[in-house]
């Protein structure tokens, strides 16, 4: 199984992938505890510094770039400085960021992740602290898009959807990124999901990412360790989505791929079970079964690669990225 993704690895770099979707600020606040607040029972942190990262599709998009794909994102930031520092980070990151919008009145949405230790001691997160930036008016983002978005279709490998509930995606802008690929001629463009809230709105995609939890709230359903139960939940995403296939995403139990007449492929985790930050991990395997997709590899390939892709950026701390070179090393030290 090594060698073949290997060549699937080979391949990822130059891959053209559209992302779209909803855009978010990643901001890290990182502190020195110094003692007990005397006013109350809290911690007084010295401040040290703050990083604002791409997250949601951002996040997705610059997963992509690691991974030595060539990608455009679609999206909406807004005229704040939130949303300057996320443009130019995207563009340090090598992400067209051309697709992403500035809309007056509009809010970046931000998540405050405060993390707090000691001089020679790791950073843990204290607290986390969401500002919801307004839901964006899908109509007003398309609009400025203009023919951008139709362009960059034109020529992609693949198509990565990230929806976060911010309102840029949209069942007809979804319906019109089906009908603009289906217009080209040659092999079908994979199109990828990825919804937290409503997986359930995306019909006759090629595949979605949803994690454990996502799967159990829309279906109503509890997996834990039952084998049972996850086999219906995945055969019943499939039938529900008309998807080719639903990968789910399990945590310290590993993957779980569901195609259509095919059997089942359960995953054992890569790495350690010891975490050190899940943050932007669901990104980190939707960009990486993308880019497999868009490289022609089979589902099943795709989706170990992104399970090694996983257990790595996992290990890593904030909002992450894992680069091919280090996807090989896992790969070729894998005594499984």
């Amino acid at each position: 199984m090594h060698a073949p993704l290997l060549d699937v690895l080979t391949a990822l770099a130059g891959r053209r992938t559209v992302v779209i979707g909803d855009i978010a600020a990643d901001e890290f606040l990182y502190g020195r505890v110094a003692r007990v607040s005397r006013e109350a029972p809290v911690l007084i942190l010295e401040y040290d510094t703050t990083e604002i990262v791409p997250g949601g599709a951002g996040n997705a998009a610059n997963n992509v770039a690691a991974l030595g794909g060539r990608t455009s994102l679609f999206g909406c930031v807004g005229r704040d400085d939130q949303g300057a520092r996320l443009i130019a980070a995207l563009d340090a990151a090598g992400v067209d960021a051309r697709g992403v919008v500035r809309l007056a009145g509009h809010t970046t949405t931000t998540k405050t992740r405060v993390l707090a230790g000691g001089i020679h001691s790791a950073k843990q997160q204290v607290v986390r602290i969401d500002r919801k930036g307004d839901v964006a008016s899908a109509r007003a983002v398309h609009t400025a898009w203009g023919r951008r978005l139709d362009t960059a279709l034109r020529t992609c490998d693949a198509v990565l959807i990230s929806d976060y509930g911010g309102g840029v995606v949209t069942p007809t802008l979804v319906r019109h990124v089906r009908q603009t690929l289906r217009a080209r001629k040659g092999r079908p463009v994979p199109i990828l999901v990825d919804s937290r809230y409503d997986l359930g709105r995306y019909q006759g995609l090629t595949a979605s990412t949803p994690n454990e939890s996502e799967v159990e709230a829309l279906l109503g359903v509890r997996i834990d360790d039952d084998r049972k139960v996850l086999e219906r939940a995945g055969r019943t995403l499939l039938e529900q989505t008309n998807m080719r296939a639903v990968l789910v995403t399990r945590g310290s139990r590993g993957m779980a791929l569901f195609e259509i007449d095919r059997p089942t492929v359960h995953i054992p985790i890569y790495g350690s079970d010891e975490i050190a930050d899940v943050t932007g991990a669901g990104d980190t395997v939707i960009a990486t079964v993308t880019q497999a997709l868009a490289s022609g590899a089979s589902m099943e390939a795709a989706a170990r690669l992104a399970n090694y892709a996983g257990g790595l950026v996992v290990m890593k701390r904030g909002t992450a990225t894992v680069s091919g070179e280090e996807l090989r090393l896992a790969i070729e030290g894998d005594q499984r």
